[in-house]
């Protein structure tokens, strides 16, 4: 069965939102559902109506109702709006569509970024979550079993991949459908709550339990202990786990659950950092790279992440001491920092890419003389680079020698380029390379602030014929274009000075005639597996 785990709409209130809400047909001329579902897909697991459910819940959580409208931009525009508790969409569009100027501070956007960090401790789930039913549900699960658990493969992660987009969901989402052609089984757990850092064995938290591909509920860990040693048998020479993310899960606890289906070798994903920091991107405050520097460092005491990181060095360590792991990475340049940051004891290492490219064609040639069309792709967040940017774009938004783009699932309205609404899913992994390519888009701006372990826009954004722009502290990203020579890796003053110039123009598809690629995607560890076994 499917199980809410974030704000659900109650079923008594469902058919009577419309009339607790005078404004909905206001906001109706705006909102865009479809957006609303792909973004925030725990509404329609509820069957809830997008629209009732923004109007009730949803601008209240901080959810945008359409691709071009932000709620936080908005509220942070106009407090008064803030503090009136007036829904900020039905102000929006009954006050004539304010455009709203977003100011950056004096000092920077990094500035801002620090100004509105959170500690780590006011990130943490303010209750544990509900627990449905440990000796009947979850046993029930287990009885559908594909194989009779012989061939078994459990994955651990942050949340349910099932209902959440990104990278890291994509990436089990292809281990699950391998799974499912090789007819194994598969068990997903994840904490029913968002946890920001690892747990301990003293902070009790419900796992949310995928089984097949379907949600069946949260459950005590000790109930999954109990149902899968009633289940398992004791031949596990067939059977597999993999840690993609440890995040709201206790070492003692994984490893336990992972013992009562026999299995103590498996392998432990590098996705980010969280083994080194419980700043699992290792950007100090949010806005600069700090390349995992000893514990005891000075640099530690001044990061709001410093206080947490040995919480996670002893977390790691307890889960690489009871369980023999391969640490694999996506990437090699992942790998090296790793490993010259930490001595967990990783039974042996192995880099296996995400995805590779596949040449196609020579994309087809474009006039000279057009503006230098230059997009960003993804969500417009900080540590991505959106106010890189954001600076360029409003910068250069008169210039004839550029057209700026944003191509993505949510944009900013108040930024001067063209949005296009984009999501990549299970069903459409290639539309972020497909959508690039129809704009002909020449170079893309992949400027995260963090080290990328791996980045699937750059790749998307070469396979789609686009050059890619980086700085130096982009890790996969900055290897990427510097063994491949597809783009430029520049830091933020040059970037200024090549748009300023015109030497970016360089990157024009017309001057650089590039090839378009296909991706061909990894199933992780099961590819894994099989190169190892070949």
């Amino acid at each position: 069965m499917k199980r809410l785990i974030a704000a659900a709409v109650p079923m008594r209130l469902r058919g009577r939102l419309r009339r607790l809400h005078p404004d909905h047909a206001i906001a109706a001329r705006a909102f865009d559902g479809a957006f609303y579902l792909r973004t925030y897909p725990d509404v329609g697991q509820v069957g809830a109506d997008p629209l009732d459910h923004f109007m009730t819940y949803g601008w209240r959580e901080g959810r945008d109702p359409s691709p071009d409208f932000s709620v936080r931009t908005y509220l942070e525009a106009f407090p008064e709006v803030a503090d009136s508790g007036v829904n900020p969409f039905i102000h929006w569009i009954t006050n004539g569509r304010p455009r709203v100027v977003q100011t950056e501070s004096p000092q920077g956007f990094r500035y801002d970024v620090i100004a509105r960090l959170k500690p780590v401790g006011e990130r943490m789930p303010v209750r544990i979550a509900d627990v449905a039913d440990p000796e009947v549900e979850l046993a029930a699960a287990l009885m559908t079993s594909r194989g009779r658990l012989i061939g078994l493969h459990v994955t651990v992660s942050h949340d349910d991949y099932s209902a959440n987009l990104g990278g890291l969901q994509s990436a089990i989402q292809r281990e699950a459908a391998r799974l499912t052609t090789l007819g194994r089984d598969h068990l997903h757990l994840y904490p029913a709550k968002p946890w920001p850092v690892v747990r301990t064995a003293a902070e009790p938290e419900g796992l949310g339990v995928v089984w097949n591909g379907d949600a069946v509920g949260v459950f005590e860990p000790a109930a999954i202990v109990r149902a899968l040693a009633a289940a398992a048998g004791s031949d596990a020479s067939r059977r597999s786990f993999a840690i993609h993310s440890l995040l709201g899960h206790a070492a003692d606890e994984t490893a336990d659950i992972l013992a009562a289906a026999g299995l103590t070798k498996g392998v432990f994903w590098l996705h980010d950092f969280a083994s080194l920091c419980a700043g699992f991107h290792l950007l100090r405050n949010d806005v600069q790279d700090c390349g995992a520097p000893p514990p005891d460092s000075a640099a530690c005491n001044i990061c709001v992440y410093g206080p947490w990181r040995g919480r996670h060095l002893a977390e790691h360590a307890r889960l690489f001491a009871r369980l023999d792991l391969t640490v694999a990475a996506p990437s090699q340049v992942t790998l090296d920092l790793w490993t010259a940051s930490t001595d967990l004891p990783a039974t042996g290492t192995a880099v296996l890419p995400h995805a590779t490219l596949v040449a196609r064609e020579p994309a087809p040639a474009i006039a000279p003389g057009r503006p230098l069309r230059v997009a960003y792709a993804g969500l417009p967040v900080a540590h991505k680079g959106w106010p890189i940017f954001r600076a360029l774009a409003s910068r250069f938004a008169d210039d004839p020698r550029y057209e700026f783009h944003h191509l993505g699932a949510r944009g900013d309205a108040t930024l001067p380029a063209a949005f296009q609404a984009v999501s990549a899913g299970a069903d459409r992994p290639l539309a972020m390379r497909d959508a690039l390519q129809a704009a002909e888009i020449d170079a893309v701006l992949a400027w995260p602030l963090c080290r990328e372990t791996f980045s699937f826009v750059a790749y998307e954004a070469v396979a789609a014929g686009c050059a890619v722009i980086t700085g130096p502290d982009s890790g996969n990203v900055a290897a990427f274009v510097g063994e491949s020579g597809h783009g430029r890796v520049l830091d933020e003053t040059a970037l200024a000075a090549a748009f300023e110039s015109g030497d970016i123009a360089d990157l024009s598809r017309a001057r650089r005639t590039p090839m378009l690629y296909d991706l061909r995607y990894s199933a992780l560890t099961l590819d894994l597996a099989a190169t190892a076994s070949a």
